[in-house]
């Protein structure tokens, strides 16, 4: 059962304009059954190898010793004072990564998550009140972006009138090769003078002058919010440089929204091609805690990972060298049939749903999961019962990047309850 636009089946996949279109799903499709470990050049890099399977996505992200994430996570080429200059936790192995990881985690754990949900559920239903009664909307813009930052904010312990400016600085960090967000598109525009900036941006300036003012304001009077635990001693006695918190909050701000945003209209667009699917959950909200799951396979928003070979090692058939760049496709992986029965059929109640969505315990599992999937459940609890019908008011428009896959613009007809 086929219920997605399968695409081109030999699309360029190094190319952020394919994806314009869509995921190009059929040339995944090929890739895993002909090539599963593919060498691809790349016009402005050293090329790399794309994973492409269920089973060696899975092997290569629990062998941090052989695939690394210390020389970045994206397909971008950097010297070793960029990587110094722009290091975050996501660019680090095990034991810095795990150091550096339990500084923050304590506000990320299941049972720290459950503590949000009236805070979550408050601001779902005033974003919801906000909108409601608005005929035709872009579901984007109005209601995905809105939660996921005004709650990033608060546990940040930011002003909430801060928000938008963050959530613009946030886009063009992470979607800095569309130029609907960003002057400094990383393949149109000379962006060398910033190469020791995160995402290559002149934005990061405006973003780690707030932190650092942010960071300087909690020394002086410290909360119960995340920023003063980045200021904590780690258990040793060592404390994060200056550098290292600016970037931190950097990666808060552009990972903290995009990626929940992004699910939650990929996950709104599956909704309004499936009413009776949608009408069930309605009426059904128990079910979500499965479907949510469901809904962060199908979305696979952050479409790869990409780590770098430390030794020679042999992976699908293939020799892989080390110094080799090695390219986890979590969306690949997440619609591989030998792991999901009919992937291309978006099923609700699927179990198990084993996806790779945050990385499948792995050392880099994703900080904020507990998060990011509380806000998703809380926000279609809050809203599929305020819905009488829905249906596309246009054509959805997605983000111009083989990194992220984001719908934008959904612009929906609502008739509401």
């Amino acid at each position: 059962m086929i219920e997605v636009e399968l695409g081109d089946d030999h699309a360029d996949i190094t190319r952020h304009d394919t994806f314009v279109a869509g995921v190009p799903y059929a040339t995944f499709d090929r890739l895993r059954r002909e090539d599963p470990v593919s060498w691809w050049d790349e016009e402005d890099g050293r090329g790399f190898w794309s994973l492409t399977r269920y089973g060696e996505v899975i092997a290569a992200s629990r062998q941090p010793e052989i695939f690394s994430s210390a020389r970045g996570i994206r397909l971008e080429d950097m010297d070793e004072e960029e990587t110094a200059a722009r290091r975050t936790l996501m660019e680090m192995d095990p034991p810095a990564h795990t150091r550096y990881r339990r500084l923050v985690s304590r506000a990320f754990t299941r049972k720290s998550v459950l503590a949000y949900e009236e805070a979550i559920r408050a601001l779902a239903r005033r974003i919801l009140d906000e909108v409601h009664g608005t005929p035709r909307l872009d579901f984007t813009d109005l209601v995905a972006r809105q939660l996921p930052m005004r709650m990033l904010g608060r546990l940040l312990g930011l002003p909430e009138e801060d928000s938008d400016w963050l959530v613009k600085r946030g886009d063009a960090l992470i979607a800095n090769s569309d130029p609907d967000f960003t002057d400094y598109v990383v393949d149109k525009v000379d962006t060398s003078a910033y190469r020791l900036l995160p995402f290559r941006s002149p934005v990061a300036v405006e973003l780690m002058g707030y932190g650092r003012e942010a960071f300087e304001a909690r020394r002086r009077h410290p909360g119960d919010d995340l920023l003063s635990a980045l200021l904590a001693p780690m258990p040793d006695g060592e404390r994060l440089t200056d550098a290292e918190l600016a970037n931190f909050f950097t990666l808060l701000v552009a990972a903290g929204n995009d990626t929940t945003r992004y699910t939650m209209a990929a996950s709104m667009k599956a909704l309004v091609e499936r009413p009776a699917v949608r009408e069930a959950l309605a009426v059904e909200p128990g079910r979500l805690e499965v479907a949510v799951e469901e809904m962060l396979r199908w979305a696979s928003v952050t479409m790869h990972f990409r780590r770098t070979a430390t030794r020679d090692t042999e992976l699908g058939g293939k020799e892989v060298h080390a110094g080799d760049k090695v390219v986890l496709w979590f969306v690949a992986a997440n619609y591989d049939p030998e792991q999901f029965d009919q992937p291309y059929h978006f099923d609700p109640d699927r179990r198990p749903n084993d996806h790779v969505t945050f990385g499948l315990k792995s050392p880099h599992l994703c900080l904020g999961s507990h998060l990011a999937r509380m806000e998703l459940r809380v926000l279609m609890e809050e809203l599929l019962p305020r819905i009488a019908s829905v249906a596309p008011a246009g054509a959805p428009e997605r983000l111009r990047s083989n990194f992220i896959a984001g719908i934008k613009r959904l612009p929906l007809e609502i008739e509401w309850k």
